[in-house]
C-alpha cells in the first residue's frame, strides 16, 4: 500500500498571512491499476505541488498519497469497517480538507477499482470538499472523461470540482514531468485553483458534518 505522510509548516507570521491553526489535510487518491503507474506518479505531482504552493501562501498542510491498488484486499470489499489499512485510507478521504484524484481511463470512464473504493465513502465526508480532477490516456479521445464521468462522481458527493481538470496523455505527461506549452498551463492553473480553494476553507471553516449514531 501507498500511504504516505508528509508534514508542512507555514513559514512566520507575516503581514496579511492568515492565522496558523491546525494543518490542512491534502490527500492524493490514484486509481492507477498498473506498476509504476503513470497516473499515480500525476497524483503524486500534483499533491507536491499543491502542497508547495499552499505553503507559499502561508498554509500549514500535511499530505497522504493512497495508491487504491496497492492496498492489500481492496478488490474483495464488500462492507465497512474494513480492514485496518483500508479503513484508514477511506477515513483519510473522509476527513480531508483538499482531495486530488486520478484515475487512467478504460472504455471512457474511471478504472472500476477506483469505482469500487469510492463506493464504500460516506459521502457526508465529501461534502464542500474541494477536488482537483486528473486522468490519463492514451488519446485525445478520452479527453472528455473528466467532464463526463468524473465531475459527475463527485457532484453526487456533493464535493466541489475545481473549475479546471487536467487530463493528459503519454505525450502530456512522461517521467513524472508535465510537456511545456498546454499541458503545463493547465496543470498549473489547477495548481493555482487548488491554492484559492484552500485559502477559502481556511478563511471560512467547514462545519463538521455529524454522522448518524
Amino acid at each position: 500500500m501507498t500511504l504516505l505522510t508528509t508534514s508542512k509548516t507555514a513559514p512566520g507570521a507575516q503581514t496579511g498571512s492568515l492565522p496558523a491553526t491546525e494543518p490542512l489535510k491534502i490527500v492524493g487518491l490514484s486509481g492507477g491499476l498498473s506498476s509504476p503507474s503513470r497516473t499515480l506518479s500525476l497524483v503524486e505531482l500534483a499533491l507536491a505541488r499543491i502542497s508547495a504552493d499552499a505553503e507559499a501562501a502561508g498554509l500549514a498542510s500535511t499530505t497522504r498519497l493512497i495508491d487504491i491498488a496497492a492496498l492489500d484486499g481492496i478488490g474483495a470489499l464488500r462492507s465497512r469497517p474494513a480492514s485496518e489499512e483500508i479503513e484508514a485510507a477511506l477515513q483519510a478521504v473522509e476527513g480531508a480538507d483538499f482531495l486530488v484524484v486520478g484515475s487512467p481511463v478504460y472504455k471512457g470512464s474511471y478504472s472500476g477499482l477506483f469505482k469500487h473504493f469510492v463506493d464504500f465513502l460516506d459521502y457526508r465526508g465529501l461534502i464542500g470538499l474541494p477536488v482537483a480532477l486528473l486522468a490519463t490516456g492514451g488519446s485525445e479521445r478520452h479527453a472528455l472523461v473528466i467532464e463526463h464521468q468524473l465531475r459527475p462522481l463527485f457532484a453526487f458527493f456533493q464535493a466541489q470540482p475545481l473549475g479546471t481538470g487536467a487530463f493528459f496523455t503519454e505525450r502530456d505527461f512522461a517521467n513524472g514531468a508535465v510537456s511545456a506549452g498546454a499541458p503545463q498551463e493547465r496543470f498549473e492553473r489547477l495548481v493555482h485553483e487548488a491554492v484559492h480553494a484552500l485559502v477559502a476553507r481556511r478563511r471560512h471553516a467547514h462545519p463538521a458534518i455529524e454522522r448518524a449514531a
